[in-house]
């Protein structure tokens, strides 16, 4: 059962009142891919706001407050580099995601005490007997 379940449930109804904010004129061109860029020309129509354009990303479209940061899982998501970065986490409310540079050495200590404290571990790609999973 997820925890902080009303926060992640009003997320997901504010999300499906959110438009699908599409790269103006992607549905026009191949070459343009769909994914979001700010419109800039000076007598652009999707900037202006003019009816019938897609809608332009602003801050009134943002989550709830409560919600943010949140893994879909309803933990945080916190990164750790090294085992003192678990002090400083509750497993009840914090899950953890390993940083970019962390070895598979250090990953492996990492997993160890994680399982022990009950954390909830996002990226774990190794396990404590070493082989992949």
């Amino acid at each position: 059962m997820p925890i902080n379940k009303e926060a992640l449930e009003l997320r997901r109804k504010l999300a499906q009142r959110r438009p699908d904010f599409i790269r103006q004129e992607s549905w026009r061109y191949v070459r343009l891919a769909e994914n979001w860029r700010k419109p800039k020309g000076i007598d652009n129509h999707q900037r202006k706001q003019k009816k019938g354009w897609p809608a332009l990303v602003r801050i009134g479209y943002g989550g709830p407050k409560i919600a943010r940061g949140l893994h879909p899982s309803g933990y945080t998501d916190n990164l750790v580099y090294n085992v003192k970065d678990l002090e400083k986490l509750d497993p009840k409310t914090d899950g953890i995601r390993f940083g970019h540079g962390v070895g598979k050495k250090k990953r492996l200590e990492i997993i160890s005490k994680a399982k022990e404290m009950n954390f909830k571990v996002f990226n774990a790609r190794v396990s404590i007997s070493g082989s992949k999973s």
